[in-house]
């Protein structure tokens, strides 16, 4: 995806902060970075293969946290009623 593209798929993050993880994220090879020789230049950011294999892992700890979500309403409707 490029920058731009990133920055409108995320919602609530500013530009700076996008520009500070996805520097992160390259410089622990999750993410490719790949200027292409247009004019105005384009950056397209891709995932790498070892990006890929944490796949499963967020998709698990995803799954757990909206759990946790129905754990947490059910607590706090039984805390209302007594």
């Amino acid at each position: 995806m490029r920058y731009s593209e990133l920055l409108k798929e995320v919602k609530g993050i500013s530009g700076k902060v996008l520009s500070r993880e996805l520097k992160d994220l390259e410089t622990n090879e999750l993410v490719e970075r790949n200027v292409l020789n247009t004019a105005p230049v384009t950056v397209r950011y891709c995932i790498t293969d070892y990006g890929k294999s944490l796949k499963q892992l967020t998709t698990t700890i995803t799954d757990w946290g909206l759990l946790g979500v129905i754990y947490r309403q059910r607590i706090i409707s039984r805390m209302k009623t007594g």
